[in-house]
Order: structure tokens, then sequence, then C-alpha cells
């Protein structure tokens, strides 16, 4: 892509990103910013599913070289991650943030400082890691960051349990999605991460991004500039339902969708309650996903 510009540049001249960003914290009044819909008044400072009040809590920053190639290029994607989650994965490989008490309380304009400086180290792009439930604040900042110069594409990496109504505050914001989608089965999605009706909510999720930004576009030198990235972890004895998920993708989306078949799973945080997901993916589970995948023309992607 050349001469490309952010999305939300336009939006900051015209005045629509401060409004978008006003009308996220007035969703948190009573809060349905996640399929959760728990209704917590979050705007005055109480928590919801999330454990989170109206102020994003960062665990840390930094230039990630560990993410997707597109994203990671060679000077590293401009990650935030943010602590606390809106989902319960029994078996989250980052727990110390997503479940415990890790992360520090962070202003909005400590918030667009922190994203300057990731754009001044040479990153990529600015690389939000569970953003659903801090939403509100990082519209506010990415206003701020951009009155100051900032940008790059940003990206907004999710665990896929977002509603659509927030989804539509961020269209013409984020420049690329990354969801995750884990379940193609709401009794798993209960089960292993404490979300009712996850595919439901996933799949709209999804669907969204996808209308607003499209299949994955690469700029000359291969560095994803606008897009859908898709991540699906293989969980052991096929509790995920890998297949159905791969099918939603390639029949429902498209089959030029950019899949990140993640083979990376190994039993953490509470995972040895769990008997059918206490061992990590074999290598021929690995394998099949692969396979399904090209078998449904699914051939972009990390593999």
């Amino acid at each position: 892509m050349k001469n490309f510009q952010p999305a939300y540049l336009a939006l900051l001249e015209t005045g629509e990103l401060n409004r978008r960003a006003r009308q996220a914290f007035e969703m948190m009044e009573k809060c349905e910013c996640c399929g959760h819909r728990c209704k917590s008044n979050r705007a005055a400072g109480k928590s919801g599913v999330c454990r989170t009040g109206v102020r994003a809590m960062v665990s840390s920053y930094f230039p990630h070289m560990g993410e997707e190639a597109p994203l990671t290029g060679w000077r590293g994607s401009g990650t935030i991650f943010f602590a606390r989650c809106n989902l319960r994965c029994q078996y989250c490989q980052n727990f110390d943030i997503s479940q415990a008490e890790e992360g520090v309380e962070t202003g909005v304009e400590e918030l667009s400082r922190m994203m300057l400086e990731l754009q001044a180290a040479g990153c990529h792009n600015i690389n939000f890691v569970s953003p659903t439930h801090a939403a509100a604040s990082i519209l506010e900042a990415i206003a701020l960051a951009a009155e100051k110069g900032l940008s790059i594409p940003l990206v907004y990496n999710t665990g896929g349990y977002d509603t659509v109504e927030l989804l539509q505050l961020l269209d013409g914001i984020v420049d690329i999605y990354m969801p995750d989608m884990k379940y193609a089965s709401a009794q798993a999605g209960l089960h292993y991460s404490k979300a009712r009706n996850y595919p439901t909510v996933n799949q709209a999720a999804v669907k969204e991004m996808h209308r607003q930004v499209g299949d994955l576009k690469l700029d000359d030198r291969g560095i994803a500039q606008r897009g859908l990235i898709i991540r699906h972890l293989i969980l052991p004895n096929q509790v995920a339902g890998t297949r159905e998920i791969l099918e939603f993708i390639a029949e429902e989306l498209s089959k030029d969708t950019y899949v990140n078949i993640m083979d990376q799973y190994r039993p953490a945080y509470r995972a040895s309650l769990f008997p059918k997901i206490n061992r990590s993916s074999k290598r021929e589970e690995i394998i099949e996903a692969a396979t399904i995948a090209k078998e449904l023309g699914l051939v972009r992607g990390d593999r």
C-alpha cells in the first residue's frame, strides 16, 4: 500500500475521534463493552467483570519482536499490555497479567506518551494487547497522541469477546484487528474461559472487524498496514473446535483471511484441574489443523 495514512488521523481533524472517546466513556455507565454485558457503572469507578474501573491498568509496554511477522517487521510491534481481562481462560499463559493484580493505573496522558515513545523507537505499529476493557481510555489517549504526531497503524489485539456496539466506536480508528477465535462450542467457552455464548459473540465481532478493515494489506516491505489477522490456538483433544472455526473463516469471511494457527499451547495457570487440556498439543494435532486450513483454501498466515 503506497501513501498509507492511518484512518484515525482523518477523524482527528473533524473532532470525531474525541466524540467517539466520549461515547466509549458513556458506554461504561452501564458497561456493555464485552460479551458479559455486566452493566457495571465503570464510569463511576466501579469494577466490572474485568475488575477494572474507569482508568486503564497497564502491565508493560515495549517493542515486541515476537508477534506475527507482518506486525513485527525488523523494528518490532509497539505493544502496550493491559492488565486484567474480560475473560477467565483457565490455561492463560499470561495469567500474572490477566488474572493477578499486576499492573499500574494509568491516565490517558501517560498512555498517549507511551504510544509516542514506541513510535519514536521505530516501531511499525501500536499494538494494544487485551484492550477491550480499556477501550475508552485508549480512544482518548489516541486523540491526544495524534494531536502530538502519532501517525503509525493501530492494532487491536483482543480475545475476541467484544460487543459489536464497542467495535462500531472503533470503526475508522483501528487499522488492524487481531482477534482470537478460541472456541466453536458455547460449552467450551463457558467451561474454559467463563464466557457465555462465546462463539456467538466472537463470530459477530469478527464479522464486524472484517467489515471495517477487510483482508490484511501489506506495504512493499511486507509490513501490515490495514486489515484482519485471526489467531487460533490449537488446544488438546479438539477442545477448540478447530475445523468449525476454520470453516467459518473460509465461508463467512474470506479465503484471503490471514490466519495464525498457533501451536504453542502448554498447560499453565489452572489447566491441571481440567484433564482434557492438561497436556501440550501434539504434533499430529498441529499438522491436522494446518491440513484443514489448506483444504479450505486458507493459505495466508503463520504456520
